[in-house]
């Protein structure tokens, strides 16, 4: 049994090995190549996603101005201009960027991280403007193909300047305004169609758009409306009759989710909400880098404490710790690679706390241990007795500090969810390193001719 345990063990930390050290595995491939001529193909390589601190980028904090909207409607009209911003700053091919809202004394903050950015000012003046929604109607079909027939033509030519009308390029070849936009608008909910149960997004226009949406529906019975937010369709529901009364329906195959999204997003660019930039914080790559150095640096130092520490003190069943460790480090490295999750100088330092609660685990199993040993029980019992009495201790505290975690994980800001999601993978991974990996260990052992070896074990 514990072999055929050895063997899931020694699978996991070769898969988990070539996913946090592929550059390792590849060289070997490339040596092997060469020398025998093969063609082995090297192990994709996922890179490390580093945040804000490690990276360097900006930091920026808005004040949200919503004295024109309703206090009911505050939180929707957040989530909302939370989702147009992230949507925004992803134009510019960021990893992971961090847009969040914080309610404090009834202010309201938009709080945006940018790793690795290269041009602030830019990811400053577009992130500042406000939200713009816009109904369109179908283009004439002959004006959509002479746009996309010009788009053809001046692909093909050698200089652009020698098409004529070579600026219809620009137009929307599917799509032209309406003149019905955000500032119409008087807000969007989810309801359910009572025949159906499926969700539905209710509009309600003002007078004057209640009247331009009859207009507009009226002319484009049986084609789409699209509708924009920041020049970009969020959707386009067909016109099924003339609407009249200032109300109407969007329905489709959507789930309650996609529902809730597309109202907010809806309200987001209906209800006047300026941003203003109030703090902006830019951290220097060299400083990311020198973060990022010390970081491993202390890790790494930690590390090696930790490991001649319990072999000091616990021979050979702390040797095995240290090798359940390492298996415990590879895990935890891959996982936060395949997920992934943004690695922050908040989240190393939960990755070093939960090594220190691996340890901990280890201790109290090997303290039981030595004490079954010295009272001269069997090897065997001694690890099963050691494991067992120290389990209440080990779960209970790992659990505490896990909901510890989760909360600080639910109320913390960024870098203080880094640290708390780091601290509660790691807990899970070093609760399974120590129960299942080091008893596999200890009990694989005890069944060789070690297990006669006293002085080693206690």
């Amino acid at each position: 049994m514990e072999k055929r345990k050895l063997l899931i063990i020694l699978v996991i930390f070769l898969i988990t090995f070539s996913v946090a050290f592929p550059g390792l595995l590849n060289k070997g491939i490339n040596f092997v190549n060469q020398s025998l001529n093969t063609s082995f193909s090297s192990i994709p390589e996922i890179p490390f996603r580093l945040g804000l601190d490690l990276q360097g980028g900006i930091h920026l904090v808005y004040k949200a101005d919503l004295t024109e909207v309703e206090p009911e409607n505050h939180r929707t009209a957040m989530e909302g201009l939370r989702d147009i911003i992230e949507r925004r700053v992803d134009l510019f091919g960021i990893q992971e960027p961090v847009v969040q809202t914080q309610e404090l004394d009834g202010r309201h903050r938009l709080i945006v991280e940018l790793a690795g950015v290269k041009e602030p000012a830019e990811a400053i003046r577009l992130i500042g403007e406000t939200p713009f929604l816009e109904f369109k109607k179908e283009r004439p079909e002959e004006e959509r193909e002479a746009i996309l027939a010009k788009i053809e033509e001046v692909q093909e030519a050698e200089e652009v300047n020698e098409v004529d009308d070579w600026h219809l390029i620009f137009e929307d070849p599917f799509y032209i305004t309406t003149g019905l936009t955000g500032q119409y608008l008087k807000g969007a909910r989810v309801e359910f169609d009572q025949t159906t149960n499926r969700p539905v997004i209710a509009l309600d226009f003002d007078e004057e758009g209640g009247d331009l949406f009859e207009k507009i529906t009226e002319e484009n019975v049986g084609k789409s409306i699209a509708i924009y937010i920041d020049e970009e369709i969020i959707s386009s529901p067909v016109v099924q009759e003339k609407i009249s009364g200032g109300s109407a329906q969007i329905t489709g195959e959507f789930s309650s989710q996609e529902a809730r999204e597309l109202a907010r997003n809806l309200n987001a660019g209906a209800l006047p909400v300026p941003i203003e930039l109030i703090s902006q914080q830019s951290v220097g790559p060299s400083l990311g880098a020198l973060s990022l150095e010390q970081s491993l640096k202390a890790g790494i130092l930690g590390f090696l404490a930790i490991v001649v520490f319990i072999i000091v003190f616990y021979k050979l069943s702390g040797f095995l710790a240290s090798l359940t460790m390492v298996f415990y480090l590879v895990l935890f490295l891959s996982i936060i690679k395949i997920i992934p999750i943004t690695l922050t100088l908040a989240g190393i330092g939960g990755i070093i706390l939960s090594i220190g609660m691996a340890v901990d685990a280890n201790i109290l199993i090997f303290s039981r241990m030595k004490e079954e040993i010295k009272q001269g029980r069997d090897l065997s019992y001694s690890i099963e007795e050691g494991f067992r009495r120290s389990w209440p201790s080990i779960r209970d505290g790992n659990l505490t500090t896990l909901i510890v975690a989760m909360i600080l994980f639910y109320f913390g800001t960024s870098f203080i969810q880094g640290f708390a999601l780091a601290l509660s993978i790691g807990i899970v991974i070093s609760v399974f390193s120590a129960v299942f990996v080091t008893k596999t260990l200890l009990k694989f052992l005890a069944k060789t001719n070690l297990n006669k070896i006293k002085w080693i074990w206690i």
